[in-house]
């Protein structure tokens, strides 16, 4: 047993999707959150920038003493998570590969499509890993950078936001799947438009909410479940920002049905993170 949190990271609020199934498939885990806003999206940038970013946010909880890391960002788990697993003594969890696994699981056809950011597109983390899984798949891959500006923004309940998901999609038109993988933590924000632009025949792949029960096979393997006799007080949850603090608890409060989600602003300075409790917007 081993009552310490569990750390996330992303790039912005994207995350918070997966912190959403580990507080319904695991409640009893206390939750540390770091969304470098400030800095997103990771999505256009080079690699190596965003395995820097990914580690200035890993030693940040490293310093809270967390017992597992959870890489909630497709696109610093293609940049980063081989890295981060050679280099941490603790389980690090990436977002891919549990997303590749359910969608080769589902897919009927192996005919499956990704949509993901700029940056998860280009490393071919899940081209490649679909094709591990099955030769034979045929792997169609979108980037769609404009759903991660929306969701970022407040925006992806609007009129406008079905719109851009419809306009889109449209791809898949003329490139037929008949499972879609959602290869970015906001994505699944939009699920309800992705659905609808994709048709009922497709059936869409949450590779956040997958990642979860890969981390409930880690937190059994290596024995460290929350003493079920002390289940973790989610009042005493934390979760930071490098961008607006107001904006952040807003959507996430909004996304987490958490009303009283307190959030912490973080200074970036030089390669460091650093808590700065006095900035309240």
């Amino acid at each position: 047993m081993d009552n310490r949190a569990i750390g996330y990271i992303d790039s912005g609020i994207g995350g918070l999707t997966v912190v959403k199934q580990a507080l319904l498939q695991i409640p009893d885990e206390q939750v540390y959150y770091v969304g470098d806003t400030a800095r997103m999206p990771y999505g256009p940038r080079p690699q190596d920038e965003v395995l820097g970013f990914t580690w200035q946010m890993v030693n940040y909880l490293l310093k809270k003493d967390i017992k597992m890391l959870v890489v909630a960002c497709n696109t610093a788990t293609a940049a980063a998570l081989p890295d981060l697993q050679a280099k941490l003594d603790i389980p690090v969890v990436g977002v891919i590969q549990p997303g590749v696994d359910a969608a080769l699981r589902k897919s009927t056809d192996g005919e499956i499509g990704v949509i993901a950011t700029a940056g998860t597109v280009k490393s071919l983390a899940y081209y490649n890993g679909l094709l591990q899984g099955n030769r034979a798949a045929n792997v169609v891959q979108l980037a769609a950078p404009e759903f991660v500006d929306v969701a970022e923004n407040h925006d992806y309940t609007s009129e406008f936001a079905r719109q851009v998901v419809k306009e889109k999609l449209t791809y898949f038109k003329n490139h037929q799947v008949d499972t879609l993988i959602l290869g970015c933590t906001h994505f699944p924000l939009m699920e309800g438009f992705i659905q609808e632009a994709m048709g009922p025949k497709v059936t869409l792949v949450n590779s956040g909410a997958e990642t979860i029960s890969t981390v409930v096979e880690f937190l059994d393997k290596y024995d460290l479940r929350h003493a079920a006799a002390n289940p973790a007080d989610h009042t005493n949850d934390e979760y930071f920002t490098t961008g607006s603090v107001k904006r952040f608890a807003t959507i996430g409060g909004r996304w987490l049905d958490d009303k009283e989600m307190t959030v912490k602003h973080l200074d970036i300075v030089g390669d460091t993170l650093v808590l700065n409790e006095s900035v309240t917007d």
